[in-house]
């Protein structure tokens, strides 16, 4: 699996980069297999971005971005992990993403 961004999913990432002159680069949706809610590991996640002190610092940096939303903000952001195969050519097909809960 490698971790891909939605374009149905990617407005407010998407915003955030917007304000520093970057893009996110997003998949058609049809090219994500998986989408995983990671609210019950979230304060894990964002301990581990804000852990990167050096990017945190960084204005222009995703992590320094993050660092500066308000948390519901931030937390919207990450809450969803999504993921494609690593085999190109298979395809799920047009269905409508739906997010896994663990």
């Amino acid at each position: 699996m490698a971790h891909r961004t939605p374009r149905s999913e990617s407005d407010a990432l998407a915003g955030l980069l917007s304000t520093v002159g970057k893009r996110v680069h997003t998949v058609p949706d049809e090219m994500v297999h998986a989408a995983v809610d990671i609210r019950p590991w979230l304060d894990r996640k964002l301990a581990a971005i804000m852990a990167h002190a050096s990017e945190v610092a960084r204005e222009r940096s995703l992590p320094g971005l993050l660092a500066r939303l308000p948390k519901p903000e931030r937390e919207a952001i990450v809450a969803t992990e999504f993921f494609t195969r690593l085999d190109a050519g298979h395809s799920p097909g047009p269905s409508r993403l739906k997010v896994l809960t663990v």
